[in-house]
């Protein structure tokens, strides 16, 4: 029996969730929970991909369900490092009792967060971690098993010397670079042939460009690891429009994702627990204000997702989208 991918926190948190989050938009403006006398600002990579929102809903709904008013900023793509950055300097500048980051490129955020940090205002990383001196903890997947999963499953679809290729995200995304470093190793582990590497800035778009460049290279890529599923939707655009039979495999769980899946489009994905993410970021967060012991690492976890168990996972992505 499969794993449930998220904490289910209760029909009221997840209402909650669905209130607060149908009023977002995905331009980057601040979106807030109502709460308590406590605040919490949570700064993302983006809003503008599901993953994120997921990131978001579950933040948006610990305030509501523990009394905490929750912010949640992002900029318009994850490429926009600076602008992340300067979002993070306008949250700290406004004294929340704590803050959530995480952070497109960790050593250009690095120096904000040491500041905030020794101001003894409570800083908490998710999804990608930074090293700086005063950080209270780090929530996320371990990106690199995330990746050698997906490289086990897709080498599991696959014979030995078969040619495959790996879409990573923008360059300079420890999450996104930890996926494809493990995902490399589980398929070279595999004897399968990686005849191609590039980035796909998390974009649909950019991927399916850069597959088709691929394949005006390499015709008989057998198979596709990419390091988010909006990657791997637009990869599987450009082997499906070849009419190539090319196993894809994406990582995140994204709705869109899991009805390919259920469709026969992608393989299958590494669904993370981004709702998690945002959740125990704000949960956390209040433990930190109030002076309660905050483990150093918290795992958020991984599901391997597939035909079997697609519908599973579906149905609770559902429950939690706008």
């Amino acid at each position: 029996m499969m794993k449930k991918p998220f904490k289910v926190f209760g029909t009221a948190a997840i209402l909650s969730c669905l209130a607060f989050t149908a009023g977002c938009s995905d331009s980057g403006e601040a979106d807030s929970g109502s709460g308590g006398n406590e605040s919490v600002s949570v700064v993302l990579k983006t809003l503008s991909s599901p993953y994120w929102k997921y990131v978001e809903a579950g933040a948006l709904a610990a305030g509501e369900e523990l009394g905490v008013d929750v912010t949640v900023v992002g900029p318009s793509a994850e490429s926009q490092v600076i602008e992340q950055v300067n979002m993070l300097e306008d949250q700290v500048s406004q004294s929340p009792g704590a803050i959530v980051v995480s952070p497109s490129q960790p050593d250009t955020v690095v120096p904000v967060l040491e500041q905030a940090a020794q101001t003894d205002l409570p800083v908490l990383l998710i999804d990608s971690d930074a090293e700086f001196e005063g950080k209270t903890t780090f929530i996320g997947t371990e990106n690199f098993t995330a990746g050698q999963e997906g490289g086990k499953l897709l080498a599991s679809m696959l014979q030995k010397g078969d040619k495959v290729a790996l879409i990573a995200g923008a360059l300079g995304n420890p999450a996104t670079d930890d996926r494809i470093k493990g995902a490399k190793e589980a398929l070279e582990e595999a004897g399968m042939d990686v005849v191609a590497e590039q980035p796909g800035d998390s974009d649909k778009t950019k991927a399916m460009s850069v597959m088709e460049n691929i394949m005006e290279k390499d015709g008989d890529v057998k198979g596709v690891f990419a390091a988010t599923d909006d990657m791997a939707l637009g990869v599987l655009r450009a082997v499906e429009a070849k009419g190539m039979d090319t196993k894809v495999i994406g990582t995140d769980g994204t709705e869109e994702a899991v009805e390919s899946i259920l469709g026969g489009g992608l393989a299958g994905t590494i669904a993370q627990s981004p709702y998690n993410m945002g959740y125990q970021g704000v949960e956390n967060a209040l433990k930190a204000i109030n002076g309660e012991t905050v483990e150093e690492r918290i795992d958020s976890g991984i599901d391997i997702i597939t035909e079997e168990n697609a519908q599973e996972q579906l149905d609770f992505v559902k429950s939690i989208s706008k």
